[in-house]
């Protein structure tokens, strides 16, 4: 188990896109844009758009604008790559002569040597022409070169799974490229173009842009070649159901092909990585995300020196605080992040962290919600003690906890991974009918299954359904439907507005507060 939140839920209609690669048979025209970002410490001298004294601008309170952004364009496109990627093969339909010498698409499927029709297909096969060759699956994105060596910053999902990497400035020459290392969680890749010479490139922007002001992409829409578009930083802080951390939104046009590119500010340096869009038709709406600089900053560093990156990993499931589940706890507000459940032998449990515990502040920085909480302990490095500050029964106190390594691939998704009885009467309380689990068939050995909702109830209102497990009320086991009433009236002499559950839906656990009825 590792820190979650759940997907950001996006309005009805709603689609958002990873920028997806382009791909074509072999012999397509596949090409991909690349803008130049670097870090300030990388030596050389970075490509850099300063205003001319000749340029066309305005005054503002924030200094000179220009007019046009053709200056700044001419500094940071000398460092835009497009890159290839041969994803290995296709196999090519075969194809037999058809009327007047025109081709005829096989029409037998591609079986697996295995299939038992496999024998069968191939009867029929031999009068067509030789074994249909096997084609190169190519792609296509964008990056940008972020030192004089010759890095190059692109999206992860541009590369995954590349058997071979290329990648080509405005000349069209295309130079060989090795992966030096890839972060899917803030979906960035790192490479190293072969040729020993020396490259411009562009570097980050240690200043985060304001939400109005001018940015320009670079990139590859459609595998058109060095494309330019402007517009404005839009949104900071989008969650776009992509772990905990935030994207930056700008309205530029960004399209297919435009995945790795570079958004820039006024100043030539690079304020974004450009990674998803939503759009209902897959083309650009105006609404685009961007890795922030800030993010990439930290993970490419990382990927330079060691190939990959380390985060913190307290081993914990954790949910936000509402309103019912805070006056539950006897919580004056719903700032922090509560743990809804600890990973057998994580460091949480291992230090003594149990769920049901809110944590409020690590290493003496407040935690706001669970996703400022995922934030906090992945920019912390692995093996290193951080205090947690929690709240336990209305109690403050501090726990030392020794952070493990975040779980990468399998490890992480292992990590992850009765009888007909009468139906006990409703609890006016809290608007359910109950039953012991191990009575209904499929509903477990723990707790009591939720038979029917209230419609009109608290817990219809919280999304509770039939089929959904109660395991806790109030801190305590529960097996029976009086067990559950136990805890309402603990709730109700604690003078508490709301009971606290632990609720299992299918193979998901989570904390629920619900209102308690007067009565």
């Amino acid at each position: 188990m590792t820190e979650q939140l759940p997907a950001h839920a996006m309005p009805a209609g709603q689609k958002l896109r990873w920028l997806p690669r382009g791909r074509s048979a072999a012999g397509a025209v596949v090409g991909a844009l690349a803008l130049a970002g670097a870090l300030a410490t990388w030596g050389a001298t970075p490509a850099m758009a300063q205003l001319k004294a000749d340029t066309p601008s305005i005054q503002t309170p924030f200094g000179r604008a220009p007019l046009t952004f053709a200056d700044i364009v001419a500094k940071v496109k000398p460092a835009v790559v497009s890159i290839h990627v041969t994803n290995g093969e296709r196999r090519m339909r075969r194809s037999a002569p058809g009327p007047r010498g025109r081709g005829q698409v096989d029409p037998f499927p591609d079986l697996p040597d295995n299939h038992p029709f496999n024998e069968f297909f191939k009867r029929f096969r031999k009068d067509l022409p030789d074994p249909a060759p096997r084609a190169p699956t190519l792609a296509q994105g964008s990056g940008f070169v972020i030192s004089a060596d010759g890095y190059v910053v692109t999206n992860n999902h541009v590369i995954d799974g590349a058997q071979k990497i290329q990648v080509s400035f405005d000349d069209r020459e295309k130079l060989d490229a090795e992966l030096v290392g890839t972060d899917p969680r803030t979906d960035l890749a790192l490479l190293k173009i072969k040729a020993k010479r020396t490259f411009k490139f562009v570097r980050f922007s240690t200043e985060e842009p304001r939400v109005g002001d001018w940015v320009l992409a670079v990139g590859n829409p459609f595998g058109l070649g060095g494309t330019v578009t402007a517009g404005i930083v839009s949104a900071h802080g989008r969650q776009i159901g992509s772990g905990p951390y935030d994207f930056m939104q700008i309205d530029a046009a960004v399209n297919r092909g435009n995945s790795g590119g570079p958004t820039f500010n006024l100043k030539g340096d690079v304020v974004g990585v450009n990674t998803a869009i939503y759009s209902p038709s897959g083309g650009n709406v105006g609404i685009a995300f961007a890795v922030p600089a800030k993010v990439a900053m930290d993970v490419i560093e990382q990927l330079r020196s060691k190939g990959s990156v380390s985060r913190g990993w307290l081993g914990v499931k954790i949910q936000d605080l509402t309103d019912d589940i805070a006056q539950s706890l006897g919580l004056k507000d719903t700032k922090g992040a509560m743990i809804s459940e600890a990973t057998p032998g994580g460091p949480a449990e291992a230090s003594g962290l149990k769920t049901r515990d809110t944590i409020v502040a690590v290493n003496g920085r407040p935690v706001a919600n669970s996703r400022e909480l995922a934030r906090l302990v992945a920019s912390l490095s692995p093996k290193t003690t951080a205090a947690v500050r929690i709240v336990r029964d209305g109690q403050e106190r501090t726990v030392d906890v020794k952070l493990g390594e975040f779980p990468k691939g399998d490890r992480l998704a292992k990590l992850e991974r009765g009888d007909d009885r009468p139906v006990a009467p409703p609890r006016e309380s809290l608007g359910l009918s109950l039953a012991p689990a191990k009575t209904r068939p499929g509903a477990g050995e723990e707790g009591v299954v939720i038979l029917k909702v209230d419609p009109a109830s608290d817990a219809a209102q919280k999304q509770l359904r039939p089929g959904d497990v109660i395991l806790e009320v109030m801190g305590e086991s529960v097996s029976t439907a009086a067990d559950v009433e136990k805890g309402v009236e603990k709730a109700r002499k604690l003078g508490r507005k709301a009971v606290l559950l632990r609720v299992k839906s299918g193979q998901q656990q989570r904390y629920l507060g619900l209102q308690i009825d007067k009565g």
